[in-house]
């Protein structure tokens, strides 16, 4: 999906998702198929610009943010009856 297709929700949710501290870039690759570098422009187009700065300096080199990094899931309890993602663009509201 390309950045003019995303709606105001769309874009309302992949910031959200940006902000969270354990969902990681693939996660939003994989929703709605902007790459990494791809969420940065769009942060910084909506984003005022020491909002970005911050978002940045908490996510740069941040281990959680890419599932390659990330050590959430070694030792992790996960139930079985947990939905792996599966591409569902709803939010868990």
């Amino acid at each position: 999906m390309k950045r003019e297709e995303l709606t105001i929700a769309d874009i309302d949710r992949i910031i959200e998702m940006a902000w969270e501290d354990r969902t990681p870039f693939e996660a939003i690759e994989l929703q709605f198929g902007l790459l990494e570098k791809e969420v940065i422009a769009l942060m910084r187009a909506q984003m005022k610009a020491s909002s970005f700065r911050m978002w940045r300096k908490r996510t740069n080199g941040r281990g959680t943010k890419h599932q390659s990094l990330s050590q959430l899931d070694k030792g992790r309890f996960k139930s079985t009856l947990q939905k792996s993602i599966s591409g569902n663009k709803i939010s868990k509201r």
